[in-house]
């Protein structure tokens, strides 16, 4: 293999200015192969640029990250599209997974920081508001929404709006056909859980003919279809738990499924299902679902505006919404999603937005490094190989050549010196 192909590669995929190729390249490698603390003195020990380098592409140049994240999730996109499958057993072809996810700081100094409450106590960070594209087994994070602070929009005189109202721009103006081409809307399906239990969210979704599938929140109102004709409207809405309560006529079915990866599990599920109403929604597919074996305190209430599937098809769908979970484990434990020590803004959203580009870089499969691996970890072993074997060639090379032990030394003597 030729020296420099790994980083030529890199540097093909991202497309940035010539000026700003080797800083970013440079950033990126470090970021996909090291596994351990990814500071700025670490990202310069290990590409021999300097750590003001990478703090100013950090600082100031915030929009190339993000341009480069949506051209990278748009080129993966429109390679994994070409095969255009179903989803496991649904009727869908593509879903759109949103969640949430926090990232960890020390104190509430770092600009935009915020107390955030994640149902496991509170919590000192940024919230980024994530929407992935999941294509043939295949997730493609896209651009995610950060959380603007109140305080930190009076700072940068922006106008407040809360996480729901930008997950409603952010569906609006979603053009999908730029990432997979021209599709169908009804094969797209979008998961949620209760956190985005919301009116104007669904009906975003509804008016762009997609379909959602959500976990309601127990005081969600909601109607029976079949009692809509014979009951004054003021009587008959519900919280939803108080509406599979009242209807207990409505029995229990086992319905049997199996889990992915290596150990596969046979699961049960417990669940009761009715057509109905969402209130200021419309028609939709009510689910009550609780696992077999431990009901107690796993109840879920589900939504689907999608009057075609079952209730079985329904657990299937809203159970790849775990996939989105795994993505943020993925970056937080391999990727440095949280290793960022910088107080300014800008430079958490070009980390952030690089740290996702790497993801999709590894997915791709660099040159040298196996599609059939089995996680992202194994991708980056491989890589960190590669690259080691690279250095020894180099240093191989430079050994053979006329005088290179003695330039080689100098060398060696220079750095301990410098260090």
């Amino acid at each position: 293999m030729r020296a420099q192909t790994v980083q030529t590669w890199i540097a093909r995929h991202i497309a940035v200015r010539r000026r700003l190729e080797h800083i970013c390249m440079s950033y990126l490698l470090f970021v996909m192969v090291v596994t351990t603390k990814h500071s700025l003195e670490e990202a310069a020990r290990f590409s021999g640029l300097h750590k003001s380098q990478f703090s100013k592409l950090l600082k100031a140049h915030s929009p190339v990250a993000v341009a480069t994240l949506e051209r990278l999730s748009k080129k993966q996109a429109k390679q994994v599209a070409h095969a255009q499958q179903k989803l496991r057993e649904l009727p869908w072809k593509r879903a759109i997974i949103v969640d949430s996810t926090l990232q960890h700081r020390a104190s509430l100094h770092p600009e935009n920081a915020k107390t955030f409450n994640h149902g496991q106590g509170f919590v000192v960070g940024h919230q980024w508001t994530n929407i992935v594209l999941l294509l043939n087994d295949m997730l493609i994070p896209l651009r995610p929404i950060p959380f603007y602070s109140q305080r930190y929009c009076r700072d940068r005189k922006l106008v407040y709006r809360t996480e729901h109202d930008r997950v409603v721009e952010y569906i609006q103006q979603l053009q999908l056909e730029e990432y997979i081409g021209s599709y169908d809307p009804r094969e797209v399906v979008v998961l949620m859980d209760s956190g985005y239990d919301n009116k104007k969210i669904q009906n975003a979704i509804a008016t762009k003919q997609w379909h959602f599938l959500v976990a309601l929140g127990k005081t969600r109102s909601v109607q029976s279809a079949m009692r809509s004709c014979t009951t004054p409207k003021s009587k008959q809405w519900a919280h939803i738990a108080t509406f599979f309560r009242n209807h207990r006529w409505l029995k229990w079915q086992t319905i049997h499924l199996s889990t992915n990866g290596t150990k596969r599990k046979r699961m049960e599920f417990r669940t009761r299902d009715t057509m109905g109403y969402l209130r200021y929604v419309g028609h939709v597919q009510l689910v009550c679902s609780e696992p077999r074996r431990r009901p107690e305190g796993h109840r879920k209430y589900l939504a689907c505006n999608d009057m075609r599937v079952t209730a079985r098809q329904i657990i299937l769908g809203y159970r790849l919404r775990w996939t989105i979970e795994l993505f943020h484990k993925t970056v937080k434990q391999h990727l440095g999603f949280e290793d960022v020590a910088t107080s300014g803004f800008d430079s958490v959203m070009s980390h952030v937005h690089w740290v996702y580009c790497a993801y999709i870089l590894l997915a791709m499969s660099p040159p040298g490094v196996s599609a059939g691996a089995r996680s992202l970890g194994d991708k980056q072993r491989q890589l960190q190989q590669l690259l080691a074997n690279q250095e020894k060639r180099r240093v191989l090379q430079q050994l053979t050549q006329i005088g290179g032990v003695q330039r080689y030394k100098d060398a060696l003597r220079q750095a301990l010196a410098d260090a």
